[in-house]
């Protein structure tokens, strides 16, 4: 077994994996829940299986990888402008931000590097599939496994059946590219994605949604449909008592607990 499999087995050792991002400073700056990362880090449930920072943040949270059951440190590497919504950027331009080796370095466990096409401009995609394509291989090299991010252009704005064309099309050019799990969009007919993607797909969470309530009934839905896993930001950081939260996500993804037991069983509202 190679170094990217054993990693790999210890993400989803436990069959389906749990994953809390916490890398929105990255492209938001400070936002609510997240505005001190080491203590954004210890609301970190110890019983998930990864969380996801930005490359400048493992040293300031290294509180959260100490000691011999922690979480596993995945890495995003590239920036892309697809994720900074509010300065209403449109071309999705992504760049290579951090050396695999230099994380590697930091602490870092899995790098994650993120894939946008269908941009408009056939050049773009082009350089996006470049700088991914450079990052797996660079992180392969170093036998660690990546987990792709599979992320369209203005999402919000797609209607059921274009976003789910579009992350069917792009999950899978993903894996061909060398993903060897990949966090992407839950789409109405998520079953046809998962089934078409030889490797995990991680559903995520995205916007901040209504309820407790509803973010589980989400992550139950993207299991349900053959994730192997979920990446939870907002809802699982932003949630009243982080810690019960999670805790009831864990249950929903791992056992496939009812939402409405661990709604009551963690006191959520």
């Amino acid at each position: 077994m190679d170094g990217r499999e054993i990693r790999l087995k210890r993400l989803f050792g436990g069959g389906r994996a749990v994953i809390i991002a916490m890398d929105h400073g990255l492209f938001d700056g400070p936002i609510e829940g997240m505005k001190d990362l080491p203590a954004t880090a210890r609301k970190i449930n110890p019983g998930v299986d990864a969380a996801l920072l930005a490359p400048g943040m493992l040293r300031h949270c290294s509180g959260l990888f100490a000691g011999s059951r922690r979480p596993i440190a995945v890495v995003r590497l590239n920036w892309n402008s697809v994720y900074c919504f509010g300065w209403n950027y449109r071309a999705a331009r992504s760049v290579h931000a951090y050396g695999v080796l230099d994380a590697l370095r930091e602490g870092m466990d899995i790098p994650l590097a993120s894939l946008t096409l269908q941009t408009g401009d056939e050049e773009r995609d082009a350089e996006n599939v470049n700088v991914f394509a450079e990052l797996v291989a660079e992180a392969h090299e170093l036998g660690l496994p990546v987990i792709g991010e599979y992320f369209p252009t203005g999402h919000l704005e797609m209607a059921p059946e274009e976003l789910h064309e579009n992350v069917l099309v792009g999950t899978r050019i993903t894996a061909e590219l060398g993903a060897d799990a990949i966090k992407t969009f839950y789409t109405h007919k998520f079953e046809e994605v998962t089934g078409t993607c030889p490797v995990p797909v991680l559903g995520l969470g995205a916007e901040k949604t209504p309820t407790q309530a509803d973010a589980l009934q989400l992550a139950r839905a993207e299991v349900e449909a053959g994730a192997g896993g979920v990446v939870f930001g907002r809802n699982a950081i932003q949630a009243p008592d982080p810690h019960a939260f999670q805790a009831a996500l864990i249950e929903v993804v791992k056992e496939g607990a009812e939402v409405d037991r661990v709604v009551k069983k963690y006191k959520l509202i």
